[in-house]
């Protein structure tokens, strides 16, 4: 076990060296491509510069370096140096919030509440309520012929009636004349 990680440890010995070095070399060709570019980017504002008939030592990209890094504000520290107290920018006032927080809690106000809560809105549908929704209307004009049904059947046996009370009126007549 023991040679196994002492070859093992070796292993990872030898492969961290070659990963060093090819880190290192890595870098190099990033340092030299960044040479490259810079003197590919010299020649070109070289030749703008001399189609404009400007000096050609003159270096425009120090310049714009020079202006960005003279241009210092100082907003949240107070220098001790007199030169750099010149620089310091007067501090801010902050605006008025009020309104703005007034604006927002008018937005956030809730609108009318609605009093009467319809039950059948809240509550979860059938799986048959739209089959249901399209046979009421079918349903409604069977009702009213099924009522017209019934009312014309107690018609009849309301004249069946009649005519079974008529004619026991009249046995019961007879009944009565024969009994005298």
């Amino acid at each position: 076990r023991s040679t196994n990680r002492l070859t093992k440890t070796v292993m990872v010995a030898l492969h961290a060296g070659i990963m060093d070095d090819s880190v290192g070399k890595l870098q190099e060709e990033a340092l030299k491509r960044k040479e490259r570019l810079k003197a590919l980017k010299n020649r070109k504002l070289q030749t703008k510069d001399q189609d404009e008939g400007e000096p050609e030592n003159k270096s425009p990209v120090e310049d714009k370096t020079e202006e960005k890094h003279g241009e210092i504000k100082l907003r949240n520290y107070a220098p001790e140096d007199p030169v750099l107290r010149e620089r310091q920018l007067p501090k801010a006032n902050p605006a008025s919030i009020e309104d703005k927080v007034k604006d927002q809690l008018e937005a956030a106000k809730p609108g009318p509440v609605i009093e009467e809560v319809d039950l059948a809105n809240l509550a979860p549908r059938k799986p048959d309520w739209d089959l249901k929704r399209d046979v009421a209307k079918k349903l409604e004009k069977l009702e009213k012929r099924t009522q017209r049904a019934i009312a014309e059947l107690i018609r009849e046996r309301l004249r069946g009636q009649e005519d079974d009370l008529a004619s026991a009126v009249g046995s019961a007549k007879q009944e009565e004349v024969d009994s005298d």
